[in-house]
């Protein structure tokens, strides 16, 4: 019976994960190779079996190896491909996440769900969405790495000076001021419109005011002392010329000091006017439509002020 010698057991061990049709000539060329330098080195006066192991040795591991003799990728995402799958698994966690989110919120306002138990499933299902995106998005990309008729499929395309981004905006440019006095100052007429004039038109009743009148005077005076404490914010955004730390913790506070009444109030069923569900403007039972109205308004709020936030420590992050 033939020894099975060290080398024979590297051979096999290298094309073992190589097609077929390339193992006969991968054998004989790396058992071709290893006799050579086995030899230089007895030559040179060394042990025939230290040679050998020696020379095995510095082949390396046998799937490295055979990787490079059949040219498969010995990475899950290659510098071809990496950038183009960064980018996009980026732009799918900053949208789909977000989305699923809303979605659930509202299902689980509607189901009649608590205050934590929307919470709870809010997180479960984004994280859930965040791992389901990475894994599908990363799969396809490393599928494609390994595609030899792929030739980019469509995936990556040469590069152009016209694929530049837009420079990132720091928020603290003088558009962005009055942008944010322009909304804010937008927003406290709404307000004041809608409890002189009405938004929402009735046949008999004419128009009637979408927030509940009796948030008159305290409620919408806090509201007031909030929107100038935005304004004020934004003047001193601008006038130091970027955000920082501290101002994007005072805009979490000042959402904060917002979204929360807003829960608050549509828990109680204080900031819809009633009489707006009973008036005959939307179709439908009014216990339903109001619970429909609050569980829209009150994630909306959320989300706003979430994204708010966030934008606030991005921009202080870019200046910092």
């Amino acid at each position: 019976m033939t020894e099975v010698t060290l080398t024979d057991r590297y051979i096999d061990a290298t094309v073992r994960s190589v097609p077929e049709r390339q193992r006969a000539d991968l054998s004989a060329e790396l058992r071709s190779s290893i006799a050579d330098q086995i030899e230089a080195r007895v030559e040179g006066g060394a042990d025939p079996a230290e040679a050998e192991r020696a020379v095995l040795t510095a082949l390396g591991d046998p799937d490295r190896l055979a990787a490079e003799y059949a040219d498969r990728p010995a990475f899950l995402i290659g510098p071809r491909y990496f950038f183009s799958w960064w980018r996009l698994l980026k732009l799918l966690l900053a949208i789909v996440p977000a989305c699923a989110a809303v979605g659930v919120a509202i299902a689980q306002t509607l189901t009649g769900a608590t205050v934590g138990e929307v919470i709870a499933e809010v997180v479960v299902v984004v994280l859930s969405v965040v791992v389901h995106v990475a894994f599908w998005t990363t799969l396809v990309f490393a599928i494609v790495e390994r595609s030899a008729r792929a030739g980019g499929a469509g995936v990556v395309a040469e590069w152009s000076i016209d694929a530049l981004p837009e420079v990132r905006q720091s928020g603290a440019r003088l558009s962005d001021l009055i942008a944010t006095v322009v909304f804010l100052a937008a927003a406290a007429g709404a307000v004041l419109w809608d409890r002189f004039v009405g938004f929402a038109y009735a046949d008999g009743r004419g128009w009637m005011p979408v927030l509940d009148p009796g948030l008159w005077p305290w409620w919408i005076g806090g509201l007031f002392v909030v929107l100038v404490l935005e304004a004020l914010l934004a003047v001193y955004v601008y006038a130091h010329g970027r955000w920082t730390l501290a101002t994007a913790v005072a805009n979490v506070a000042l959402n904060a000091a917002i979204v929360i009444p807003v829960l608050w109030l549509l828990g109680q069923r204080r900031l819809i006017d009633p009489a707006l569900f009973e008036s005959g403007i939307l179709s439908g039972d009014a216990s339903n439509l109001e619970t429909v109205v609050v569980a829209v308004v009150g994630v909306g709020a959320v989300a706003v002020a979430v994204w708010d936030s966030v934008d606030g420590f991005v921009k202080a992050r870019r200046t910092s």
